[in-house]
């Protein structure tokens, strides 16, 4: 491992090989864009699973950013307005992408091109800003990174 295990306040799903962080404040539409994926990918016959709703330890390790759910929450997902749903998920994944959900009144039109977000003091991800409305949001990940989740994203 390189660095230290940090506890963020994220979502982090895996789509097919393809891992997605989406990070903002409480309240900002995580869980609701990665919960959207998460059941747009299973009609493609993609394999989709939660890692962490919440609360996300991320780790470097041999240059990848690592996602791991804490075991107290384990496969637990918070549905605004809804109450905690129990998902298929994984214990721990890659990330290869941070999502960034948006309020499309105030965000700007055109965002910068190759945008990169610090996640930790050693850990960095490609930015994709994403409407916290879009109706789907798997869809518009999907164009952004020119790549099938079947592939590897990087």
């Amino acid at each position: 491992m390189t660095g230290e295990t940090t506890n963020i306040h994220a979502t982090a799903i895996v789509i097919g090989k393809t891992g997605l962080l989406f990070l903002g404040p409480s309240g900002s539409g995580k869980s609701a864009l990665a919960f959207s994926c998460l059941a747009a990918a299973r009609p493609l016959g993609l394999a989709a699973k939660l890692i962490a709703d919440d609360r996300v330890l991320i780790s470097r390790h041999d240059g990848s950013v690592i996602a791991e759910c804490p075991p107290s929450i384990a496969g637990l997902m918070e549905i605004r307005y809804t109450g905690i749903v129990r998902l298929p998920y994984a214990s721990r994944g890659e990330m290869h992408f941070a999502i960034r959900p948006v309020d499309p009144t105030t965000a700007e039109r055109m965002p910068p091109e190759d945008e990169w977000i610090d996640i930790t003091a050693s850990a960095r991800l490609p930015l994709i800003r994403l409407s916290a409305t879009s109706a789907n949001p798997l869809a518009i990940i999907m164009a952004k990174i020119g790549a099938s989740f079947d592939e590897s994203a990087i």
